[in-house]
């Protein structure tokens, strides 16, 4: 997932939802998905369909987590045979991995290890209706042809069951001037889990957006020390799908 530095073009749908209001591309990402903001305050998340997530899913689950915390509002969406589309309204905030937060990683890791924190504790697990359990996510890869090694069929037990975000990447938390989260967004795979699958997948990120040495950070501004089997087992997982 990127921030693209050079002109990106925008689909006709993109086009045509625009009106004439400008759109900039501000998302990239590997399965050819982009995002773009309109000039009139909305966002445009556009990508080809694939078989791990769909707009329909993360629909739901923004309105569902909506009532709970912030993400951004949906306000239509729309397919065609080979593609469909997300419009959400802007919410308040920049994504960690936006320069100026690359800049600061110190403060970017603190507010991306807060607000996984803040959003564990505001989901309410019995109330969730998305699952992302070891066991479903093992299913969705072998219904995508992924091979999951036996290693990875006996995972930790659960630590603490929470609603986790499915995504936790850096990228997907917002910060605000203050540096402080304040949202955040590709909630697509929301569902219950043990925190330490998100926990796992948010401090492996700072490596790739903000160099080697912050992961722990990330996992003291959660609130919890390390635990290293948990953190080994999740982010192989991951690796493997």
């Amino acid at each position: 997932m990127t921030i693209p530095i050079e002109p990106v073009a925008v689909p006709a749908a993109v086009r045509e939802l625009a009106g004439a209001a400008p759109v900039d591309a501000v998302w990239l990402n590997e399965l050819g998905g982009r995002t773009f903001r309109i000039g009139d305050g909305r966002y445009v998340k556009w990508q080809p369909y694939n078989v791990e997530t769909s707009v329909i899913d993360e629909v739901q689950r923004l309105e569902w987590a909506r009532a709970f915390t912030p993400v951004p509002r949906v306000l239509e969406v729309g397919a065609d045979h080979e593609h469909e589309w997300l419009v959400t309204q802007a919410i308040r905030g920049e994504s960690a991995v936006a320069p100026l937060w690359i800049a600061e990683p110190a403060v970017a890791v603190r507010a991306v290890g807060e607000g996984l924190r803040a959003l564990h504790d505001a989901l309410p697990v019995d109330e969730c209706p998305f699952d992302w359990s070891v066991a479903t996510r093992i299913r969705g890869a072998e219904g995508r042809g992924i091979p999951i090694p036996e290693t990875l069929r006996d995972p930790p037990a659960i630590d603490r069951l929470v609603v986790c975000h499915g995504d936790a990447c850096c990228p997907n938390t917002l910060l605000g001037d203050d540096g402080r989260w304040t949202a955040h967004v590709d909630l697509g795979s929301l569902g219950v889990a043990d925190r330490w699958a998100d926990i796992a997948v948010a401090s492996m990120s700072t490596e790739w957006n903000y160099g080697p040495g912050w992961a722990d950070a990330l996992i003291e501004a959660y609130g919890i020390p390390p635990d290293r089997e948990r953190l080994a087992y999740y982010r192989d997982l991951w690796n493997a799908m």
